[in-house]
């Protein structure tokens, strides 16, 4: 089988490396992990994978990685997103907009220049999902992108639209876009959650706690992006397409919340239902006081739209043209992740 040069960016992060894993147990590629960070300590040695690093708003260096690579084939994860308040205000727009956007342009650049032939961009359902004052039940390729309030899912949104009209028959691309992602090495979604035992915020359900939403097991993210390389390089039907990637099991936002909390022997004590307009008036209220004393708060009246709403995608497009079906189930990943974030927990405790 004939051996592919393969160039990761963000290879070291929570996504990047599940992809890198993946690709090792293929045996067909040799692969490039360009990333800002080196690789952690615990990281095995590979005769087929090398660590460069390097920063993606850097052309010049990244041309020179290219030009020693030599790579047909980028996967391109490299993006920043805001966490916290930071997600609901414009702080953070040129520095969010500078890596997702400018860093794409110049991976892009790059790999064109480099000669490429398939590039696949790890974007985010965001670039629908961040217009936080709608709700999106079951959408899919065609509900419209360009509507996301937050700087994060407008970030990706023109970084995705870059990459798609890029696509050409000598240079072909694709995009898929990731719900909420969470599994071994998560530091953002299952960590969050887990915080709200130690802060007593368990027993508050925000809305009626019945919105649905998607969540995606890393490695069934790393799948998608092997099988749109795979298409890429042979039927070539997945060019300058987008396509949702979720673990197809859409559950209550609440639900997924206990269901982590369980996993730690969690319950809560008791519960109280707060109206989706008391919450988001009590979110206001959290953002003076965070603003007055400079702590940090987890309501805010962009968390409240964010808990209450409804985001979850229909998977045809993906099943039918890269053939992807999640073999990590939502309770099978649920109960991975927290065990080996209990571990972790306990090593530093």
């Amino acid at each position: 089988m004939e051996v592919h040069r393969i160039l990761v960016t963000g290879g070291t992060g929570f996504l990047g490396s599940a992809i890198v894993n993946a690709l090792v147990k293929q045996e067909h590629y040799d692969i490039t992990v360009l990333d800002i960070k080196p690789p952690s300590t615990n990281t095995p040695s590979r005769p087929n994978v090398k660590y460069v690093q390097a920063n993606v708003l850097n052309l010049s260096d990244t041309q020179k990685i290219f030009k020693q690579a030599k790579p047909t084939i980028v996967i391109h994860t490299v993006a920043v997103s805001p966490i916290g308040s930071d997600r609901y205000s414009q702080r953070r727009r040129a520095s969010v907009f500078g890596l997702n956007v400018n860093g794409t342009r110049n991976m892009l650049d790059a790999a064109k220049e480099c000669g490429v032939r398939a590039f696949v961009y790890t974007s985010s359902c965001a670039v629908v999902t961040d217009d936080v004052d709608r709700d999106y039940p079951n959408m899919d390729e065609s509900t419209p992108t360009g509507n996301a309030t937050l700087v994060y899912g407008q970030s990706k949104a023109a970084a995705e639209k870059l990459v798609l009209q890029a696509n050409t028959p000598h240079f072909l691309t694709c995009a898929l876009r990731p719900s909420i992602i969470f599994g071994l090495g998560d530091t953002q979604t299952l960590p969050t959650i887990h915080a709200c035992i130690s802060k007593h915020e368990t027993p508050y359900i925000l809305g009626s706690g019945l919105n649905l939403f998607d969540f995606v097991y890393v490695t069934n993210v790393a799948d998608a992006h092997l099988l749109a390389v795979s298409n890429l390089l042979t039927t070539r039907t997945a060019a300058g397409e987008a396509f949702f990637v979720s673990n197809g099991q859409p559950v209550p936002f609440r639900d997924f919340c206990v269901a982590i909390w369980a996993e730690f022997g969690h319950v809560p004590p008791w519960e109280a239902r707060i109206p989706r307009a008391v919450a988001w008036a009590l979110g206001g209220v959290a953002e003076w006081v965070t603003w007055l004393t400079g702590s940090q708060a987890t309501l805010s009246r962009g968390s409240v739209k964010d808990a209450c709403g409804v985001r979850y995608a229909n998977l045809e497009k993906a099943r039918r043209v890269l053939g992807y079906e999640p073999t990590v189930g939502l309770a099978e990943g649920v109960k991975i992740a927290c065990q080996h974030y209990k571990r972790q927990i306990e090593q530093l405790s």
